[in-house]
């Protein structure tokens, strides 16, 4: 029996990141991969339906340029969009493949990559299932990382053809000429913002709730929401699905709308997008009664599970489900094993983006949970029109919002950054909420002219009293105020 000092089983963002590390310890690795290295991270995710936005993003704004000069908007063809797509993939998935080939090349008695299944038949032993045959060996420590797959609707029939999950997606061959949405969520909305920049489909989003995102503030939803809509997407508020089937070849889907009406509805295609799963089966984890939540993740104790030498990290767990937090488990589960971490994982501030029109970036609370959780704080919001290099680029829609503590201190709750450049302006705030400490620091730092950041800087200037532009001027664009004992203090 072949024994390693540690079994990573998934070869995606978590368990590659995993595997990595522990060569830096000089561990034996043996990596197990059932599919593609890279993972839904790179094949039917993040990677992926961000390469499709950021084309959709790109040839929207280029319409608009050639609109506002009088010139004839260019043709775009679905095979070519989604070619560029898949360059873009399998940019990525050489490289990951490369560098796993060469890391085996330098150490070939140290790491071993194995293409197939891997269950787990004890705490310590492994039955790996290949293309040659079944093999059972021997690990000191097992990290899991087998990733999630797209939740699906007893109710509806997915083909992946008609009816489909992001999964689905690359299937696609031309643009369809409608397509509905369940679910308006980040991903449903992600979807229905490329599909509605191209302009070749008629979207509609149907939405249990009164609005979309609703895990997000209303200003901010709202501002996705019209822009949405300005470009024709339908969206279904309050409506319950309670039907769709295909057709005839398309989908057909009945909807009950808040006021009880029932109306039937057609498109083309269908997304199903209503959250993702963990992949747990044939992985032997309920077998040794590794504990699970009721979700069927796995619960963990700052990544590690209920049996010591057993880690979880990524989708699989019930932490947040994104390919930085999944990487950063990985990376952290190593350390917990043969190093000593300096802390156990932070994820107050942990980064997001979602990529929506315009795009949107968060790090920490939003008002919705700082008010779940009984806190009180204060919160400044600075309007882009007032943030210079949003005037330079002509694209004035967006704010930025961010809440602090009601007291002295004044110490950063979250931040939310809706508009151009949103990403790349919220890494000091994330810095900040990470080591605790207030907001004068960020006031003081000269940051670049014009830059999109300097926004925050005034959202900043304007808890502390000393703002450019003051909020009792500029009302329209500046809000400055307190949130105490369930009500708004201005």
């Amino acid at each position: 029996m072949k024994k390693y000092d540690l079994c990573v089983i998934g070869g995606g963002p978590s368990g590659y990141a995993a595997a990595m590390r522990a060569v830096d310890f000089k561990k034996s690795v043996l990596l197990v991969e059932r599919d593609r290295i890279g993972g839904a991270g790179i094949y039917d995710g993040a990677l992926s339906s961000k390469t499709f936005w950021e084309i959709s993003k790109e040839y929207s704004s280029f319409c608009k340029k050639m609109r506002h000069y009088g010139l004839e908007e260019p043709i775009v063809h679905f095979k070519n969009v989604l070619q560029e797509v898949n360059d873009a993939v399998f940019e990525r998935s050489d490289q990951l493949e490369e560098h796993l080939r060469l890391v085996i090349q330098q150490r070939p008695e140290a790491f071993r990559f194995v293409k197939g299944n891997a269950h787990l038949i004890g705490t310590n032993e492994i039955e790996l299932e290949t293309d040659s045959g079944k093999e059972i060996v021997f690990a000191e420590n097992v990290i899991i990382a087998t990733g999630s797959r797209p939740r699906k609707i007893p109710s509806i029939t997915i083909d992946e053809d008609i009816i489909m999950t992001s999964d689905g997606i690359s299937s696609l061959e031309e643009f369809p000429e409608s397509l509905v949405i369940v679910g308006a969520g980040v991903i449903g909305c992600e979807f229905a913002t490329i599909f509605s920049n191209f302009n070749k489909t008629k979207v509609h989003v149907i939405s249990k709730d009164e609005r979309i995102l609703p895990f997000e503030d209303p200003d901010l939803a709202r501002v996705i929401e019209a822009n949405l809509e300005a470009n024709g997407v339908l969206i279904h508020r309050q409506s319950k699905l309670e039907k769709m089937e295909i057709v005839d070849g398309r989908v057909e889907y009945i909807l009950e709308h808040p006021d009880g009406r029932k109306e039937v509805y057609d498109a083309e295609k269908a997304l199903v997008s209503v959250g993702r799963i963990p992949n747990i089966e044939n992985t032997g984890l309920r077998e040794l009664d590794v504990e699970l939540s009721a979700a069927g993740h796995i619960v963990d104790n700052d990544t590690q599970t209920s049996i010591a030498n057993i880690y979880a990290v990524g989708d699989i767990t019930a932490d947040i489900a994104l390919v930085n937090v999944g990487e950063l488990e990985g990376r952290h589960a190593v350390e917990k094993i043969y190093g000593k971490p300096k802390r156990q994982m932070l994820y107050e501030n942990i980064s997001t983006i979602m990529f929506l029109n315009p795009e949107v970036a968060g790090v920490g609370m939003n008002e919705q949970q700082a008010q779940k959780a009984g806190l009180n704080y204060r919160l400044a919001s600075y309007d882009y029109r007032c943030i210079p290099r949003a005037v330079a680029m002509r694209n004035t829609q967006g704010f930025f919002k961010i809440l602090v503590t009601d007291d002295e201190q004044m110490r950063i709750l979250g931040l939310r950054a809706v508009g151009e450049h949103a990403s790349s302006a919220i890494q000091a705030v994330a810095l900040l909420i990470a080591t605790e400490k207030g907001i004068d620091e960020l006031a003081e730092l000269i940051h670049p002219h014009p830059s999109i950041i300097e926004g925050i800087q005034e959202c900043i200037r304007m808890l502390l009293g000393k703002s450019i532009y003051k909020p009792y001027i500029f009302q329209q664009f500046l809000n400055c105020k307190q949130y105490r004992d369930g009500q708004y203090i201005d």
